[in-house]
């Protein structure tokens, strides 16, 4: 007999199925065998004006649509078209540690939303046709959206089974904020069973993968958001990171990605396993094919006062000025590169991204380049470990085993196989969070150190202003294999804001380990192992982060874009 938990996952594919029936005219015929990277495909099979408008920047889209040279309905046709062929991308696919061949989609919807897409889109077509201006600064703007994120009359199942009919009330703080700026919400994303990988995989809906390579993944938890935007099927979506999930599949996808900082932008109207507490706070952010589309939401939902409805919010606006630009400009940039962590080895792709960027920073007038030396940084995945699962896993737990579900492997990984993992008292948790409080005002101690002096009104000056680092030890890994969190989960304990841009891409010629390697530890000998041959990673994005302290989200922003245009 069936299981129930299939019958469920059935039952809602199918559901998913229907809303891609729906998109109009249909698909053509997606051809068969085709290569690990389907990138490509999306220009072989639309028309050439759908190609101009989703191939476009959030910021490109914007001008047309705000000067009527493209509607918000045709906008809204082209990219459910392009995330319609996304999700049905299919070809023989190989998992590399089970050694069987399985038929995959790029599989990253959950939900295409073509009847509230077009409706939407008329109505702003009448907007601007009438009012003779924009609705807001997102008129007519797709946006997609982590299924996670609570749509009023939805399910928000955040890849549960025994979620699957769970019903949203309202819309998140988040979205009404967007829905009043004038975007139009097309498409909800995927995300992993217990929302705790940096992989995307669960019961409902099967395995998302990579579009450049589907031998690996994506990246998690807002592995659906990479996907599809790898593909073009969005340029700008909602995710969150709690220990790396917006900017694992910005890294992994050749994207951009911003963790801000905690308590800026709204969390409310999420469906996510609390954990027994919320001793490392997770935080909403974009994912986006441009820089200017990270700014651009940013600037958006922080102008609508959100701390006003959520009191959990720290009321500070969008800070970024003409006044921050030219006097970040106008200052000498001090870089310092983390070029390992010490206690997993980067990739050699990921090293030689650092050392692009190195000479070239090198090369710019009134820009310092020095080494980061990290701090203790086993440590730190020991007290953020500790911290995720205060209750032992015990409500994760309890959701997964309420539909008879199988846990997924990396959900045993973070859980079941977890050292850290185990229920504890409050005087247990009391301790944890004065262990975490020590170990950022040590952190914060290690960056005042790097200042030369004090300056008249009390600044350190001479400091470092921004880390430069990988966001993994590698490029996209092999599917069930992403288990070294800490190049982002590092950030997240600190609670430091993480700007995840594309750098280069892995050349199989030159990026192999070098023969005198050594591991230092079973981690490290872990990750150098999955990622030999070094042609099954050719041409796959490499991403970095830019880290700042605290509230230095717009800080980290500017920098960005100077280095961009240097």
């Amino acid at each position: 007999m069936e299981p129930l938990w299939r019958k469920t996952a059935s039952r809602v594919q199918d559901y998913r199925a229907q809303g891609l029936r729906k998109v109009q005219p249909p698909l053509p015929e997606i051809p068969s065998n085709l290569p690990k990277s389907v990138t490509h495909v999306p220009h072989q099979l639309l028309s050439q004006r759908e190609i101009a408008i989703t191939d476009s920047s959030p910021e490109g889209l914007l001008s047309y649509l705000t000067a009527g040279k493209w509607s918000s309905e045709e906008v809204a046709r082209a990219y459910l078209r392009r995330a319609s062929l996304a999700q049905e991308l299919v070809s023989t696919h190989f998992v590399w540690k089970t050694s069987t061949v399985k038929k995959l989609k790029v599989n990253c919807i959950t939900e295409l939303l073509p009847t509230q897409a077009i409706s939407r889109a008329q109505e702003l077509d009448r907007f601007i046709k009438e009012n003779r201006r924009p609705m807001g600064p997102l008129h007519g703007l797709p946006i997609s959206v982590k299924e996670q994120i609570g749509m009023k009359g939805l399910t928000c199942n955040a890849a549960f089974v025994a979620w699957a009919d769970k019903v949203m009330d309202d819309d998140a703080l988040i979205l009404k904020i967007l829905w009043k700026a004038g975007c139009i919400f097309y498409a909800r994303t995927t995300e992993p069973q217990a929302l705790m990988h940096l992989e995307t995989s669960n019961n409902l809906y099967g395995i998302t993968v990579n579009p450049f390579n589907r031998d690996l993944t994506p990246g998690g938890s807002s592995g659906g958001e990479g996907a599809l935007q790898a593909l073009r099927g969005s340029c700008l979506g909602i995710g969150s990171d709690i220990g790396g999930s917006i900017r694992s599949p910005a890294a992994n996808n050749g994207l951009y990605g911003f963790r801000p900082t905690a308590h800026r932008l709204p969390m409310g109207g999420s469906s996510f396993a609390s954990n027994g507490g919320s001793y490392i706070a997770a935080a909403n952010g974009p994912l986006s094919t441009s820089l200017k589309g990270i700014e651009l939401f940013m600037e958006t939902v922080l102008a609508a006062k959100p701390w006003l409805t959520d009191p959990t919010l720290v009321a500070l606006p969008w800070r970024k000025s003409e006044k921050l630009t030219d006097h970040l400009y106008g200052k000498k940039l001090k870089i310092a590169i983390m070029w390992s962590d010490n206690v997993v080895t980067p990739h050699p792709s990921v090293t030689r991204a650092l050392t692009i960027m190195s000479s070239q920073l090198k090369n710019i007038d009134n820009v310092e380049i020095v080494d980061w030396n990290p701090y203790e940084h086993g440590l730190a995945w020991e007290i953020i470990a500790k911290l995720y699962y205060v209750d032992g896993g015990k409500e994760t737990t309890d959701l997964i085993d309420r539909s008879g579900e199988p846990w997924r492997p990396l959900s045993n990984f973070i859980i079941k196989e977890n050292p850290y993992v185990r229920e504890r008292s409050l005087a247990d948790v009391q301790g944890l969070v004065a262990d975490r409080d020590n170990y950022r005002a040590q952190y914060a101690s290690k960056w005042n150190a790097t200042a030369t002096g004090d300056t008249s009104n009390g600044e350190l000056e001479g400091m470092v202003d921004v880390i430069l680092c990988p966001v993994g030890p590698g490029p996209a890994p092999r599917l069930d294999c992403s288990k070294y969190w800490c190049y982002t989960s590092q950030w997240n304990l600190l609670d430091y804001p993480a700007l995840v841009f594309p750098a280069t891409k892995v050349d199989a010629t030159v990026d192999s380990w070098p023969k005198d390697y050594e591991a230092m530890n079973e981690q490290d000998k872990f990750n150098h192992d999955m990622y030999e041959p070094v042609d099954d990673f050719d041409g796959m994005p490499v991403g970095l982060q830019l880290v700042g302290r605290p509230f230095d989200d717009e800080k980290v922003c500017v920098n960005l874009e100077r280095l961009d245009e240097d």
